[in-house]
């Protein structure tokens, strides 16, 4: 019969590894999220950007409304005086 004794010192160091794992993970979810929110904020800017552009070219009531939803205004007057600051 073979007696073996277990120490210490491997469910420590197991632990350690699944810390440091559950703690690496947890940092990559965080940095993958705040690259998400900032891709969305300089995707949103550009989508302005071109917005007003083509509506200081072709005046349609369908590129003011994209305005209106991506600025939250709703007058017409505002919204000229929004893209007149993006197209300069």
């Amino acid at each position: 019969m073979k007696f073996e004794l277990k120490t210490e010192n491997e469910n420590y160091s197991k632990l350690f590894f699944n810390f440091v794992g559950i703690v690496f993970f947890l940092t990559l979810i965080i940095t993958f999220c705040e690259v998400a929110l900032k891709l969305r904020i300089i995707s949103k800017h550009y989508e302005i950007d071109y917005n007003c552009r083509l509506l200081s070219v072709e005046k349609s009531a369908a590129n003011f409304n994209k305005l209106a939803r991506l600025s939250n205004l709703k007058s017409k007057k505002l919204i000229w005086e929004f893209c007149r600051e993006f197209v300069k």
